[in-house]
């Protein structure tokens, strides 16, 4: 079967959107201002982002004010779709969750997709894998999209979320400051490629898998002058470390770093995260989250050395696992068993 592109017509319903016009962008986003909880996973720059990457990204009203943003992945172990940070959905409202299901169930068989991935922004509760067992997911080989992290409430004051951090991360953010550490921002392509370049060599040494540069391209013209990423520099200039941060609706995220070997002699990194947290109060964002941990008792996983960094400016939050709707079983049991393996290599837990 022929890949479905952007810029073909989605098959049946009006709720569907694969192609995303002015008007559409409008939509979305008067959605988006409808939940706080909406988040950059589920805005339409990351729709965009996806479409570079030759996946497909469709927009799905829900109701009068609720949406998803559905990807369609063209995996090697098979077609499925997956919805990140989301359906933004009033969990409450049984007839909105009922027509989420079934829309998802449509688009999934028009696609010729195995199965539907879903990681629901909502905490990890009883209550709610109860609530989303009932609907016929079951739970995912696989973690999606932040499923553990730390976020910080920039409603206080700076005072406030000072006194929030854990002991050390306050003295290292004071020692950054003692020491003159020179953190700027930047938006511009040159330094998305320095910043690539950066990530190589800090892969190599940290042993993780960097993103490529085209997907670092494609995040930079989708999300414009609300990709940036922030350098910290010795008082003499020499260059630290960088960290990229991509802002959405009422949020901005903590979404890829790189450093240099001076990364382990100065408190870069901290100076980093405490002037992005006090642009993002001052540019009127009402959370900053970190954007990954690893879970709880992992200590193998492979976050699991940004951990302690993270949850130094703030306590864990664990958002619902990963829930999948089984379109094909038989494929989707091939998808499950690839994933399990993948799993055990990577240390995902």
């Amino acid at each position: 079967m022929a890949k479905i592109t952007a810029a073909q017509p989605l098959l049946s319903s009006p709720d569907f959107s694969n192609t995303f016009s002015d008007d559409v962008i409008s939509e979305w986003r008067r959605r988006m201002e409808k939940h706080p909880e909406a988040n950059i996973l589920q805005s339409p720059e990351w729709a965009l982002v996806n479409n570079a990457k030759d996946d497909n990204s469709i927009f799905v009203k829900i109701g009068e004010q609720d949406f998803m943003l559905a990807i369609v992945r063209h995996a090697k172990r098979g077609r499925y779709i997956e919805v990140p940070a989301g359906p933004i959905i009033d969990w409450g409202d049984r007839p909105t969750v009922m027509e989420m299901s079934k829309k998802l169930t449509m688009l999934a068989n028009q696609m010729s997709c195995a199965f539907v991935r879903i990681r629901p922004q909502l905490y990890d509760t009883e209550d709610n894998r109860i609530l989303v067992n009932r609907l016929s997911f079951t739970p995912a080989p696989m973690h999606l999209g932040a499923q553990n992290t730390v976020i910080v409430n920039l409603e206080q004051s700076e005072d406030e979320i000072l006194a929030s951090f854990r002991r050390q991360t306050r003295y290292e953010v004071r020692q950054a400051m003692k020491q003159g550490i020179i953190v700027e921002k930047h938006t511009d392509l040159e330094t998305f490629e320095d910043f690539h370049k950066l990530q190589l060599e800090t892969a190599k040494r940290q042993h993780f898998v960097p993103p490529n540069f085209e997907e670092l391209k494609a995040e930079h013209e989708a999300f414009g002058d609300k990709a940036v990423i922030y350098s910290a520099k010795t008082k003499e200039g020499e260059l630290i470390c960088y960290g990229l941060i991509l802002k959405a609706g009422v949020e901005g995220d903590y979404f890829e770093a790189a450093s240099t070997e001076l990364g382990r002699k100065f408190p870069g990194a901290y100076a980093i995260q405490w002037q992005v947290i006090r642009d993002l109060k001052a540019e009127g964002y009402k959370r900053y989250n970190l954007f990954g941990i690893a879970p709880p008792n992992q200590p193998e996983h492979r976050y699991a050395k940004v951990t302690t960094f993270k949850t130094g400016f703030g306590e864990p939050i664990n958002f619902l696992p990963a829930h999948d709707l089984i379109i094909d079983s038989n494929r989707y049991r091939f998808n499950v068993l690839v994933e399990n393996i993948r799993k055990k290599k990577r240390h995902l837990g």
